[in-house]
This record gives C-alpha cells, sequence and structure tokens, in this order.
C-alpha cells in the first residue's frame, strides 16, 4: 500500500516525471520562452526591472520550465567598490578576520566564491542540508527523525537541560521548532543581539546552540533558528560517521553532475550547514529539480518520495500563506492560495523557487546585506514569474 501512495504522489504532483524527461548532466538545455509557454515580453520586463537598481544588487535570474532553461540573466556589479567602507570596519557583519570567509563585505568571499561564479547560497543551505539528509535516510545511514537532540551528546558539558529540552527531537530541528530561546529572524543580523550573528563569532557554534535555554515545548512554535540546522550538522557526523560536505558530494553533487561547489567551515571544523554552500546558479537549479522529480534522477530513486512530500509538507504555519516544511519555505499563491511553492531563502537575496504545478524553477541571487537595502521579496517575485507563464489562468489543478 506505501509504495502505491508514493507512486500516485509522484504521478499526480509531477505528471512530467513519467514523459520525456530532459536531464541536465552536463547542461541544460535552452529554449526560447514561448516554446515553453512563457512570455518573452514579461520576462524581458523582469529582467529589465532587475537590472535598474530599485530592486538592490541582483548578481542573477535564472527561469527553467520543462526541464529547460526559458530565461536567464546575470549582472555584475563591483562589490569590492560597493563595500569597501565596511570592509576592514569591525562590526557584526565582520566580527572576527577581515580576510576571512565571514567577513560578509569581504569580495574574495561574498558573494562569489574567490572572483569565480560559484555564488553564496546563504541559508539555502539549509535546504540543501535537508536535502542530503533525505540522502541518508534513503540509504538507512540517517536515525528515525524522531529521535532525541540529546541522544548525540554527552549532556554532562550541556547547560540549562531539563524535561523540554530531553523531548527536543531531530524533527524538531529540521522544523524550526526546537523550542530554544534564540531571537534570528525578528533582528537583521547586523543587530549585536542577533543569535545567528553570535554564534558566527563563536569557536563552537553546536554548544553554543545547545546551551542556550528552552523557551517553549518543542513541535509547538516556529522560531527561525540557524544553530538548529548547525546542530544537525554534528548529528550526522555521528549518526553517519561522514561530514555532511563528504557526503553530500559524493551521494548528491556527483549524481547530479555538480563538479563545482564550496563549502565554509564553521571554526570549529563542521561544515556550515545553515549558510556556507557556493554552487552555481544551474547547479542549485538541479537539486529543485531533483525535489520537482519526486527525488528521481535519471533512473535512480536517490531520494524517497516519501522523504520529498513531508519535506514539503506543511509541519508547521507561519502566516495564512506561509508555512515551514523539513528546511522548505512553503507559500501559497494563486486567486484562492491553494497552490503551494516550494522555495529556500538566503541572506542578502538568495531565493531559488519551484512551481511544482508548473512543472517550474527559478532561481535569483543578489547581495543586499545591510540593513533597509532595497530587494524584491518573495511575493513580488512569485507574481511576475507567474504572470509570464501564458497558461497561468489555466494550470494544472492536481492535488496530492
Amino acid at each position: 500500500m506505501k509504495s502505491i501512495i508514493i507512486f500516485l504522489f509522484v504521478l499526480i504532483i509531477f505528471p512530467s516525471a513519467f514523459g520525456q524527461t530532459p536531464w541536465p548532466i552536463t547542461q541544460w538545455e535552452a529554449s526560447s520562452p514561448s516554446s515553453l509557454g512563457l512570455n518573452r515580453d514579461s520576462l524581458t520586463s523582469l529582467g529589465k526591472a532587475l537590472a535598474s537598481g530599485k530592486y538592490g544588487h541582483i548578481d542573477g535570474l535564472l527561469v527553467i520550465r520543462h526541464g529547460k532553461v526559458g530565461y536567464e540573466q546575470s549582472y555584475r556589479h563591483d562589490y569590492a567598490e560597493i563595500y569597501k567602507k565596511d570592509v576592514a570596519k569591525k562590526s557584526v557583519l565582520n566580527s572576527s578576520d577581515p580576510g576571512g570567509p565571514y567577513n560578509y563585505f569581504n569580495p574574495w568571499w561574498h558573494p562569489y566564491y574567490h572572483e569565480t561564479n560559484l555564488h553564496t547560497l546563504q541559508s539555502v543551505t539549509k535546504t540543501v542540508t535537508s536535502v542530503i539528509i533525505g540522502l541518508a535516510i534513503a540509504r538507512h545511514e540517517f536515525p528515525d527523525l524522531d529521535t532525541p537532540v540529546l541522544h548525540f551528546f554527552d549532556t554532562a558539558t550541556i547547560k540549562n537541560i531539563d524535561d523540554r529540552k530531553r523531548r527536543m527531537t531531530v524533527r524538531h530541528l529540521l522544523t524550526m521548532t526546537a523550542g530554544l530561546n534564540w531571537n534570528e529572524e525578528r533582528l537583521p543580523y547586523a543587530d549585536p543581539n542577533n543569535d545567528g550573528s553570535i554564534m558566527e563569532a563563536s569557536y563552537d557554534w553546536v554548544k553554543y546552540v545547545l546551551d542556550k535555554p528552552m523557551a517553549e515545548e518543542p513541535g509547538k512554535v516556529f522560531n527561525y533558528n540557524g544553530g538548529a540546522t548547525q546542530t544537525l550538522a554534528h548529528i550526522f557526523r555521528v549518526a553517519t560517521g561522514k561530514d555532511l560536505e563528504e557526503y553530500g558530494a559524493k551521494y548528491l553533487f556527483n549524481p547530479l553532475g555538480i563538479r563545482r561547489y564550496y563549502w565554509k567551515r564553521a571554526p570549529s571544523g563542521l561544515a556550515d550547514a545553515q549558510g556556507g554552500l557556493y554552487l552555481e546558479q544551474k547547479d542549485l537549479a538541479k537539486i529543485f529539480y531533483l525535489y520537482l522529480k519526486a527525488g528521481k534522477w535519471q533512473d535512480k530513486q536517490l531520494i524517497s518520495a516519501d522523504y520529498v512530500r513531508k519535506s514539503v509538507t506543511p509541519f508547521v504555519r507561519i502566516s495564512p500563506t506561509a508555512a515551514y516544511g523539513y528546511q522548505w519555505w512553503l507559500s501559497s499563491y494563486g486567486k484562492k492560495s491553494v497552490e503551494m511553492a516550494w522555495r529556500g531563502s538566503g541572506f542578502g537575496g538568495q531565493l531559488p523557487i519551484l512551481f511544482p504545478q508548473y512543472d517550474l524553477v527559478v532561481v535569483l541571487t543578489a547581495w543586499n546585506i545591510l540593513p533597509n537595502t532595497p530587494q524584491p521579496n518573495t511575493a513580488f517575485l512569485m507574481d511576475k514569474i507567474l504572470r509570464s507563464v501564458n497558461a497561468y489562468n489555466k494550470p494544472n489543478r492536481h492535488k496530492p
């Protein structure tokens, strides 16, 4: 029965999965917007708006439909000049080594890695971390998600342990419902009281996270927490015996034909699971395309369709139009807000979006890191992209 349910999920949500599927092993095939049901004029208008500066420093826009590139545009900026006043100034966004990877004004590290086209993903790394966990679950090398977090630690070294912290599970870390007293989303990262920034300025990020007192019962309240994702990197290493980056390179990047990437490390040596990955736009699109195909790549099921489904099923509601799954943001759209886009979200304006009902993957990259700088929000980009779909008024309304 379970296999039948999975089959129906894939068939209904991903109708093209059983047709002729383009697999971008070496590169994405390009096609005209009109042949993919996209409006060229609408995309060109969007591209011009992004280039105008009205939405800050946009680095690139990529639109893929039916497995082919329908629109691609890059916008180059002189970040050494843009942030020259901040690069050597001590601040929360440059808290330790001015020449190091956690100086967000340093053009050697941000937004591109060493002047290549590898772009920082920031918190979209969290979504990729979830994908790698899904791979390990499919390979029977990762524990049950309801395993208590403290199972993977020496509790004698952890502060503020109470019954709520003992009930905190791996699933709670995945869904940002850990219950820890954590202040990140409500403050800009330039604020010295932001727990995410304080964590990055410390040596042992995971210890900083787990030593925090509890504020809520786990599983009840959404509270965005990059430290929760970083704790998953430690759990991954303990559970699998392998580093998150090593595992991802072997079982995710290699099958998808992703040959070039960079992954930053926390000071303690652990892979930065909450914000350290750099990829080319088209390679990030491959990972989202894998989810569009319910975890299948070519003839191999890399991640179970069940894990994909659970990843993008709302675990906790954030607002009437937004929810969160397993490190995936879920945004409603449409006239009745019944369709759900699956997306990542990264500091500075990293915004990959998957529209499963439209067989559509969009990747926007940017670098707007100072408080109150303009940037396109999710609703704006979703609206503009969907207006370019010629069949927007008659979408595939199939539901699971």
